[in-house]
């Protein structure tokens, strides 16, 4: 496998989201494979914070592609987000991480997140920020430096064999009917299943 450099975030975040399914996502002494992905774009999508947050403009205008963007949900659930930079349109968006399935540092997840069975660990965003141990404090992270005493970021999949299903994004007001929800077909670990969530 080899890690993910700031070329890949260069793009659409609807094409960054359906590919980093399958994609190892590893944080420190955690891992898993990306098993459901989100998409979120500046124009046109009421649903992104950049539609509607100078602050969160700001942000992605002074970090690279491929940065965190990490925010508080309902003061609750740290939700971790990847920031999209296109180098040709100059379109910006972020993918949010919906689920994993748990590869690596599983008794550290089982105890942030008092839970035994791995379906209840990563299968869903907030669940990730509490596994995975991410908080505010990781906001603005560069996830593509180089893996050399950098452990946290995204690596290739091990295998292509597996088929991606498309479906709207859920938990969101706005923006309901755009369908930029990419899950990995037949994952016991996605947070709700294509056509569950309407």
């Amino acid at each position: 496998m080899e890690k993910l450099t700031a070329a890949f975030f260069e793009r659409d975040a609807t094409v960054c989201a359906r590919k980093l399914i399958g994609c190892t996502f590893r944080w420190k002494s955690t891992a898993g494979i990306v098993v459901e992905t989100e998409a979120y774009a500046e124009h046109g999508d009421e649903a992104c914070h950049l539609f509607s947050r100078p602050s969160a403009r700001e942000f992605v205008a002074k970090k690279p592609a491929g940065s965190a963007y990490v925010y508080l949900n309902y003061g609750i659930y740290w939700l971790v987000n990847v920031v999209c930079k296109n180098t040709v349109t100059g379109d910006r968006g972020f993918v949010l991480i919906r689920a994993l399935e748990p590869t690596a540092g599983l008794a550290a997840m089982k105890k942030r997140r008092n839970k035994e069975r791995l379906r209840e660990l990563c299968s869903g965003p907030g669940k990730i920020g509490q596994a995975l141990g991410i908080t505010g404090k990781d906001h603005g992270k560069n996830l593509t430096l180089p893996p050399e005493g950098n452990q946290s970021g995204f690596w290739t999949p091990d295998s292509d064999d597996f088929e991606i299903e498309t479906d709207r994004r859920i938990g969101i007001s706005k923006a309901k009917e755009l369908e930029w929800r990419f899950l990995m077909a037949g994952s016991e670990h996605v947070s709700i299943a294509v056509g569950k969530g309407r």
